[in-house]
């Protein structure tokens, strides 16, 4: 069969992401078929047209990766765009429609009712396969655990247990744009997340246990996208330390497959081992973004987070000294979020030196969450409120714009002090240094 793969997510704030996830889907189909893949930061609406026409797809597979950027101050909203897109391709072909991907998975029967796909695959990609097959041998697709063809049908499936086999292409085109704005491609050493924040669809979309990719596979997958023209890596998984010893592992693996671009990832601000960003740095790791969120004990109790406010500070301490550099994301507003949680979060934060600090005010309320059962319990959404569009927790006691203004006076015009992830401006300067040979995602010319 003739298969399509598209990714039409052209968001680029703050730097354009390799779709990673298509990889994998290509990867879980049988090499009798052939598989072509669309990204639209890559081809125009014309290519496109002429590429349904050329190739004639019997399948087209869409990944909707995100729902909306979850920036309460300054919301985008992807779904409309997927929609269209759909409607597109019916005007130009007669093809099967499939979506998946993490932002379809969090809402399957919202997502599946607004795109009016044939299916859909909730969770793993892996899936989409076993549903090629299915197709090509006239059997029902919806047999298959995940696979729908009703926004009804929409119950989530167990984790993917089968092989995960990514298919990296080094010579498609796309590969070229991510090269040259930035040189960062990405993989991802694990599947799965065992923490449980109150706002995270992670475990949902991932499931609540680790399944750990052998470290030297990871290092000979990081050893091919260097060979492919890679100047820098992005480790996709939610936190790439939440298994210390398989992080530690998969670092020396890139060291013993001779990987030499530096790379760098999502950490959370654990208790660590004594010298584990010196083995980290040794192996090549030179950013560190931690997913810190707040520096208030009692804030820090109600999201959940595995870590204390003297534990992010010696991992901070750690990293640095390692010679990483550093950043944390914040997230003010939660449930019981105050104007003392704020002041305390922002008194600790002074302490963290020569750091990137973004700040994200108000919190995207996802389904299958805790923090969804706490809205609905406080009366902010009900059974009925559309979750597809953009909604955030709104804290009792301080407003999103008090918070923003505490912030900014504090801040005191320092650089490295960035509410939201710096919008379309800060983008467009990311994406000139990139024109200009600079690689990575370049936040440490910031950290002061």
């Amino acid at each position: 069969m003739k298969i399509l793969l598209i990714s039409p997510n052209t968001l680029t704030v703050p730097y354009p992401v390799y779709p990673i996830g298509l990889d994998y889907v290509a990867g879980s189909i049988d090499q009798e078929h052939q598989v072509r893949i669309a990204d639209l930061n890559v081809i125009t609406m014309e290519e496109l047209a002429q590429l349904l026409t050329e190739f004639s797809p019997e399948i087209i597979g869409i990944s909707c990766r995100n729902i909306d950027n979850t920036e309460a101050g300054d919301p985008l909203y992807f779904v409309n765009g997927y929609r269209d897109l759909v409607a597109w391709l019916r005007a130009r072909s007669s093809a099967i429609i499939v979506c998946g991907g993490s932002g379809f998975t969090i809402m399957p029967a919202e997502v599946f009712s607004a795109l009016q796909a044939d299916y859909g695959v909730i969770g793993e990609g892996e899936r989409f396969g076993q549903l090629v097959e299915a197709l090509a041998g006239g059997r029902e697709p919806t047999k298959i655990p995940g696979v729908i063809s009703s926004a009804s049908a929409a119950g989530p499936p167990p984790p993917w247990a089968g092989k995960q086999q990514r298919k990296f292409r080094t010579k498609s085109p796309h590969n070229r744009f991510y090269i040259n704005k930035g040189g960062m491609l990405n993989l991802q050493t694990k599947r799965g997340c065992s923490f449980r924040c109150i706002y995270c669809p992670y475990p949902h979309i991932e499931g609540k246990k680790h399944r750990l990719v052998p470290p030297r596979e990871v290092g000979a997958i990081a050893k091919d996208l260097q060979e492919a023209g890679a100047k820098y890596l992005f480790i996709t998984d939610s936190a790439f330390n939440s298994d210390v010893e398989h992080s530690l592992a998969v670092a020396r693996a890139f060291k013993a497959a001779g990987v030499s671009i530096p790379w760098g990832g999502f950490f959370a601000p654990i208790r660590l081992p004594d010298g584990y960003f010196t083995v980290m740095a040794d192996c090549g790791l030179r950013h560190v973004e931690f997913g810190t969120e707040s520096l208030s004990k009692e804030m820090l109790k109600t999201y959940r987070k595995p870590f204390r406010i003297e534990d992010v500070l010696t991992a901070h301490r750690q990293a640095q000294k390692a010679g990483i550099y550093t950043a944390h994301y914040f997230l003010l507003g939660g449930p019981g979020e105050s104007t003392a949680t704020v002041t305390e979060s922002l008194d600790n934060i002074e302490r963290l030196k020569r750091a990137a600090l973004f700040f994200f005010i108000g919190i995207r309320i996802y389904p299958w969450t805790t923090l969804y059962e706490i809205a609905l319990k406080e009366g902010q959404i009900n059974p009925d409120t559309n979750m597809l569009e953009p909604v955030f927790y709104t804290a009792d006691a301080i407003s999103h714009d008090a918070i923003e203004a505490m912030i900014t006076a504090r801040a005191k015009n320092r650089m490295n002090w960035i509410v939201g992830s710096g919008g379309e401006k800060s983008a467009q300067t990311v994406s000139k240094m990139h024109d200009r040979g600079h690689t990575g995602p370049l936040w440490e010319l910031i950290a002061r």
